[in-house]
């Protein structure tokens, strides 16, 4: 068992598959999908719905459609219950549970020896497993401050000050920042938000 499985197994408590039994919540829960909000609404209304008329109100609707509706629930969440049991380990822990190798050394690497573009590009790599890495994301801004783009640096320090995994980085945001903003005052560029889109969907789950 290799280094990665030993961690991916401490962060995969069982505890942690109990929100894999409402379904969208690991969704919401791990990775902030609002994209899943609409299935974990939709099932707690239907669950709701079913109580409110199998128990309280049972002549409210034919029972044998109280029934039918019950069945085609229970087949629809055991589906997404595997479904999300399935997809926890990527959405928990995404680098130990990719089989692509870490091109964040080599990035780094890269960085100091200034090659931006290949620091960029292996950077890339990186969030393509893992969006949400604040040290990838920390070196990208980086490398657009030293490849003279200051304003995709600044959008995507906004998006970094927005995910709570980067509440732990801050005194290198601000640090990173600083610098940025002190470039484009040298180089007396506008503050444009036209980037902030890109950023938006680099750092998405």
């Amino acid at each position: 068992m290799n280094t990665s499985q030993i961690r991916l197994g401490k962060v995969m408590e069982l505890r942690n598959y109990l929100t894999c039994f409402w379904p969208g919540l690991s969704e919401l829960w791990w990775r902030g999908r609002l994209s899943a909000l609409p299935a974990a609404v939709a099932f707690g209304v239907g669950l709701n719905a079913y109580l409110v008329l199998n128990y309280l109100f049972p002549t409210w609707l034919d029972p044998v459609l109280v029934r039918s509706a019950f069945w085609v629930g229970l087949i629809v969440w055991i589906y997404w219950t595997i479904k999300s049991i399935r997809e926890l380990p990527g959405m928990i822990a995404p680098r130990e549970a990719s089989q692509a190798p870490d091109h964040f050394p080599q990035a780094q690497a890269a960085y100091l020896q200034r090659d931006w573009e290949q620091a960029e590009t292996l950077l890339l790599e990186v969030l393509r497993v893992e969006p949400r890495d604040p040290p990838a994301l920390l070196l990208l801004s980086s490398v657009y401050r030293e490849l003279d783009r200051p304003e995709h640096s600044l959008a995507l320090l906004g998006e970094i000050s927005r995910l709570e995994v980067g509440d732990r980085w801050h005194i290198e945001l601000e640090a990173e920042q600083t610098r940025t903003e002190r470039l484009i005052e040298e180089h007396d560029l506008p503050d444009e938000d036209e980037s902030n889109e890109d950023a938006a969907e680099m750092t998405a789950a």
